[in-house]
């Protein structure tokens, strides 16, 4: 009797830990309706916080159409559509943990738009308007862009050209999408500061924050499991870009403190010359982008002019 007290006294501490793991990495938080998007906090963020904040109210102020579509497991997806003309190329962009398109894609949004695309911009799952409750960092979430992916084609024609982008935990969602059976259409994909699997970048933070990882991982990948219901190794950047058929490009902040450009630097080794790499000096966690405009613009221009088939797609 003593023995099966024990084993149910250490069942319930294992349990117990993985909730509370869970519960601190992959619970969404409350959202209310209503919700502004804001800055992220921090001093890296204060020098960029007036254009920050210009591009952000210049996305909430442009009109879009509010989609809703239904992902493998059930739930309810929300989309913002940007319609720019008739028989564009689209973008879908997908943005990082805990965030939003409004502020991820300030910049991007209105860089896809000026160049002639047609842009939806997700909810990721348990974000914004988005149904769920579970954060997978990109477990989950690189399903859900074959779902936005065969809504693309259903509604804009199988001949539209269709471009990936994502940011942060967004842009390793479209980096582990692409080992997946993606449609011809999809030319490419665009990555801006990914991490190198979803394990890397928990176990990261996880030494920042002084945690016994070699006792406290076991319990998180359990909590993810019993409480998230997905297996947190199931995929990775590194493990996907090998497989993918797309070019893909990748851009990292040389100073990001949050997601190391090393981790960038680990896609593109596994990736090998299906993967072309640009790092910004000083550019902290997605501020590639604002500390240099323009030479952001120039190679993003470039990589779409190369993977298109009809230059005509891109206008300046």
């Amino acid at each position: 009797m003593i023995y099966l007290f024990v084993i149910l006294l250490l069942v319930a501490y294992a349990l117990t830990i993985s909730y509370t793991s869970y519960r601190i990495a992959f619970l969404a938080p409350k959202r209310q309706p209503g919700d502004a998007p804001s800055m992220p906090s921090g001093a890296q963020y204060l020098d960029y916080k007036e254009t920050i904040d210009g591009c952000i109210k210049e996305i909430m102020d442009r009109p879009f159409e509010g989609i809703a579509i239904t992902s493998f497991d059930g739930l309810k997806l929300f989309g913002r559509y940007y319609h720019v003309k008739e028989g564009a190329p689209l973008q879908i962009q997908f943005h990082g943990y805990k965030s939003s398109g409004f502020v991820d894609f300030c910049g991007g949004t209105k860089l896809a738009i000026e160049l002639g695309y047609n842009v939806l911009v997700v909810d990721q799952r348990s974000h914004g308007r988005s149904e769920g409750s579970t954060i997978t960092f990109g477990v989950q979430e690189r399903k859900d862009c074959l779902s936005w992916i065969d809504y693309a084609l259903k509604r804009f024609g199988e001949d539209t050209k269709i471009v990936l982008a994502g940011i942060s935990m967004g842009a390793a969602t479209v980096l582990m999408a692409s080992d997946q059976e993606l449609p011809a259409n999809v030319k490419g994909i665009m990555a801006d500061c990914p991490y190198s699997s979803p394990k890397e970048i928990i176990c990261k933070v996880g030494r920042e924050m002084h945690f016994p990882l070699i006792l406290l991982y076991p319990f998180i990948k359990l909590g993810a499991l019993v409480f998230g219901r997905f297996h947190l190794e199931e995929s990775s950047a590194v493990e996907a870009v090998p497989k993918a058929k797309v070019p893909i490009l990748l851009i990292h902040g040389e100073a990001d403190k949050f997601v190391p450009c090393d981790m960038s630097r680990a896609i593109k080794v596994a990736g090998g010359d299906n993967i072309e790499l640009h790092t910004f000096p000083g550019a902290t966690h997605g501020m590639s982008y604002m500390v240099d405009a323009e030479r952001y613009e120039e190679i993003t221009i470039a990589f779409l002019e190369r993977i298109m088939d009809d230059k005509d797609d891109i206008t300046k």
